[in-house]
């Protein structure tokens, strides 16, 4: 039901009550009816489910399909290891997700635990979960709004909505309807909803929604949603299925074509089982926990606290980041900005040059407290803050003109007014909207309001809000203090421009999201010119091309004309939560990668379901701190750009790894698959596989995680998100490779047969796992010479390949494994000889670098990088140069603002 739009008495008829309250037998039937006014949650987990759901991931099947193989074997040890492995990614993965279910739980805080309601034409104080429609809420400052209601009165009340409405300035509300109409949730000013807080003023209302049926329980039924996949699950997930195939197929030929030849069937089937396990990467799933975890250790230095280890990775691929405007992108914090005094005016006590800042510092409720921190709504502190800063505090200056009386504000006359004593009589300073000062004033100044209008046009087109100031002396203070007593006749002085600025690093993030090709998109509760400005000045509106659309718009447009139109928007003006999510839903739609910043309630859904939502640590209330991925602890929007290089850095590596195990397993199976075609026995013995692929592969895979950003990281492009894991080139280098390392090891088992006897299998076995080591420490960059990268830059690299070299010598040489591995010692000049050999792969992986380097010089090392855009700046001031924009002004207020 639209209750902004019906008179009160309408609303009470609606709502069956009156202005003494529901009898109490009725409000316990309607608490039957429509149950208590709390947050449900409907798709809590259990911890058995929680704990399920980590071990249904298909690469952890994989995982323990591998442990049972290895049960059935008797490699006892193997089974352990990858149990071990299980159990690590199955508690972090619990952990991470135990603690997103606690979104809810921030909900719930925000609700008020007691309300004061009419009840029986009684006041009473009842649980705030015990409001039913219909009740009469009594509200003061200082009051969180338990439920939506209908105002019925108020006096001087305002609420902030900030948290729910992206807004950053107090609303004050009036009960009058409005016109029937599309209102955003800050424009319906006869409503107040659950969770906001009263600052200012009293009033009585009646409870129009409870529970899930108010604003914050449809956010909460927005952030009731299943997790998203991000890009590397999802390749992962379809990698594993495609491996699974791939490993039975493998497997299962490969028996087929020993059975048929003759092999011994115990042999071959263990073979068979091992060939299979080779072609899956068991190490995957621990190398990908290891590197997001490294990941989220170092982003905590850089002040990002991850949630969900996923979200590492997911800013790898980031390509859109959505933005939320207030405490984000601005401070939070309204300032003045501009101001403009009338020149010349004649008005005693003001005619010292600084009028305007005498009527701000006396024309304001704003205070200080003992510890300078001011007091009040937004809009009077900064104004206030502004003229103590020019040394006219308001209690140096009530001092001099003590104030005698006051006129508050209402939203028919927009206006403030204040009387003070002064030697030459009453001052009236009077503060509001400029068009209404307008009609206020004396003749005398009437030919200069087309000039005053202009200015004031000019600064709002600017995004500002502009408050102007004017003021008359009477000789005594009225009897009656009206309007029309007190605010005819009044003398111009000047106006303030007031924006909430934004924040010093955002636009110079924004600019290396640009380079990165990462698209800046503002979603904002706020006005549109605000907006525009704000963009314009961040440089996320850079052309005409770059649309702004309205909340208003949005809803009028439907899914079809909205996704072809979602990649143009760069500024979304005066939405509501359910449109935020749209938002992200359509560029998702895209095949988009999203990101959403946010610090209020109202983003909480935008956050949940975007592919990473950020949250901001300082200002971010607990529900968007809950819903999202990942939290900013200094709220600095530059901090997001270090995160995704970090993002990047790691996909990096885990695709250095897949590269390194796919190419080594398609090695083996080439091995093992092709060395019976030629006429000689298989090469590999089953201990011999699993020793490779838990060790020479598990170890320098791992070290892969340690490897540093690559140059440039930060100046090419997201990585496509309809791409395959083996897409750029990663598929065909698993086939050469692998066809290369399984050549090398055929060709060192075929002359060691004949040349060096009962050695040969050891041989081969060596060939095999030093050409591996070689490989992991080529595979370290795609493009870059190993030679170049320096032995030094990834140590643990170092040492893993180091100690995997030292293990394979141990098997060669000491008796106890050479009976365990069924190993030979190797003379000197056959272990000599299985090195050079080994080396081929490592020189030739060398080789293809340096021609795709010859072929393509500026690929990588030199990639272009987009033009940072160059921040709009708002039109200057007379007698200051455009290019440097201030956010105080530097000349004397009564300067003109702009040439006539």
């Amino acid at each position: 039901m639209d209750y902004h739009i019906v008179p009160v008495e309408e609303a009470a008829r609606l709502l069956g009550t009156t202005p003494a309250g529901l009898a109490t037998p009725t409000a316990r039937q309607r608490l039957i009816e429509h149950g208590p006014n709390q947050l449900a949650d409907a798709h809590r987990k259990t911890i058995g489910q929680l704990v399920l759901h980590q071990l249904l991931d298909v690469m952890i099947l994989v995982l323990l399909a591998a442990a049972g193989v290895s049960g059935l074997m008797g490699e006892w040890k193997s089974v352990y290891v990858i149990l071990a492995i299980v159990v690590v990614n199955a508690v972090i993965g619990f952990l991470q997700e135990y603690r997103a279910e606690k979104a809810m739980e921030a909900l719930q805080k925000m609700a008020a635990s007691q309300a004061q309601v009419l009840r029986d034409g009684q006041a009473a104080k009842v649980a705030a979960a015990d409001l039913v429609p219909g009740d009469m809420v009594l509200l003061e400052a200082g009051n969180i709004i338990p439920a939506d209601l209908r105002f019925i009165e108020t006096h001087a009340l305002k609420v902030d909505e900030s948290s729910l409405t992206g807004e950053s300035t107090n609303v004050e509300k009036d009960p009058a309807p409005l016109p029937a109409g599309d209102y955003p949730l800050g424009d319906r000013l006869n409503l107040g909803f659950k969770g906001t807080f009263v600052t200012n003023g009293r009033a009585t209302a009646y409870v129009v929604g409870t529970g899930m049926h108010t604003e914050l329980g449809r956010i909460a039924t927005l952030i009731q949603t299943a997790e998203t996949s991000t890009p590397l699950q999802k390749r992962l997930a379809t990698l594993g299925k495609r491996l699974a195939v791939a490993a039975l197929v493998v497997g299962a030929l490969f028996f087929a074509v020993g059975w048929l030849r003759g092999e011994p069937l115990r042999e071959l089937l263990l073979v068979s089982i091992s060939l299979a396990i080779a072609a899956l990467p068991e190490a995957l799933p621990a190398l990908v926990t290891i590197s997001l975890a490294l990941g989220a250790k170092r982003l905590v230095d850089s002040h990002a606290l991850i949630r969900k280890l996923p979200a590492v990775e997911t800013l790898g691929s980031v390509t859109y980041i959505c933005t939320d405007k207030t405490g984000t992108l601005t401070l939070n914090k309204m300032t003045v900005e501009e101001v403009f005094e009338v020149p010349d005016f004649r008005l005693p006590v003001l005619e010292d040059g600084h009028g305007l800042l005498t009527a701000m510092a006396l024309n304001t409720d704003a205070t200080q407290d003992d510890q300078g921190q001011w007091l009040g709504d937004s809009t009077e502190v900064a104004l206030a803050r502004y003229a103590a800063e020019q040394e006219h505090s308001r209690a140096a200056l009530e001092a001099r003109f003590p104030r005698l009386a006051e006129l508050p504000f209402d939203s028919e006359r927009k206006c403030m007014s204040t009387l003070h004593q002064t030697p030459q009589g009453v001052l009236v300073v009077t503060k509001g909207a400029v068009g209404s000062l307008f009609a206020q004033l004396d003749t005398s100044q009437q030919a200069g309001i087309p000039d005053l209008k202009r200015r004031v046009d000019a600064l709002a087109g600017q995004g500002h809000r502009v408050l102007g100031y004017a003021a008359r002396l009477l000789p005594e203070l009225p009897a009656e203090i009206t309007s029309a007593t007190i605010e005819t006749g009044l003398v111009f002085v000047g106006f303030a421009g007031l924006l909430d600025p934004p924040r010093p690093e955002a636009r110079q993030a924004v600019a290396e999201c640009k380079a990165a090709g990462i698209t800046a998109v503002m979603i904002t509760g706020d006005h549109q010119l605000t907006a525009r400005a704000v963009a314009e000045s961040l440089g996320i509106i850079t052309s005409g091309e770059d649309l702004v659309l309205t909340g208003k718009e949005l809803t009028q447009l439907d899914e079809p004309a909205f996704a072809e139109l979602v990649e143009q928007v760069r500024v979304y003006a005066r939405v509501d939560p359910a449109q935020k999510l749209r938002i992200v839903s359509a560029l998702q739609s895209r095949h988009q990668f999203v990101a959403m910043t946010g610090d209020g309630v109202n983003d909480a859904p935008a956050l949940k379901n975007a592919d990473i939502g950020i949250a901001m640590g300082i200002n971010g209330t607990e529900v968007s701190k809950e819903a999202a991925h990942m939290i900013l602890l200094d709220d600095d929007f530059a901090t997001i750009v270090e995160a995704v290089r970090h993002g990047r850095r790691i996909y990096g590596n885990i695709l250095k790894f897949i590269r390194y195990i796919m190419a080594g397993s398609a090695g083996e199976i080439c091995t093992l698959f092709f060395a019976p075609l030629f006429g000689l026995p298989i090469p590999l013995l089953a201990i011999h596989i699993l020793w490779i692929n838990l060790i020479t592969d598990g170890l320098p895979g791992l070290a892969l995680a340690y490897e540093p950003s690559e140059p440039n990281s930060m100046k090419r492009p997201p990585i496509d998100p309809k791409q395959t894991i083996f897409a750029d080139g990663l598929g065909w280098f698993i086939v050469w490779v692998g066809l290369l390392v399984g050549g090398v090891t055929i060709g060192m088992q075929a002359w060691a047969i004949h040349g060096a006897g009962t050695h040969w299998q050891t041989m081969t076995f060596s060939v095999l796992c030093f050409s591996q080591l070689g490989l992991a420490f080529t595979v370290r960059s795609r493009h870059e010479s190993a030679f170049r990268i320096g032995l030094f830059a990834n140590k643990p690299m170092l040492g893993a390949l180091t100690l995997t070299f030292g293990l394979q010598l141990l098997i060669i040489y000491v008796p106890f494994f050479n009976d365990l591995f069924r190993t030979e010692p190797l003379t000197w000049p056959e272990l000599g000889l299985t090195l050079a050999v080994s080396s081929v792969v490592f020189w030739a992986v060398e080789a293809h670098k340096l021609v795709s380097r010859l072929r393509e010089p500026a690929s990588v090392s030199s990639a272009p990088v987009p033009p940072a855009p160059t921040p709009a700046t708002p039109p200057a001031r007379a007698g200051e140069p455009a290019q440097q924009p201030t956010n105080r002004p530097t000349k004397p207020i009564s300067e003109p603002l702009l040439q006539p």
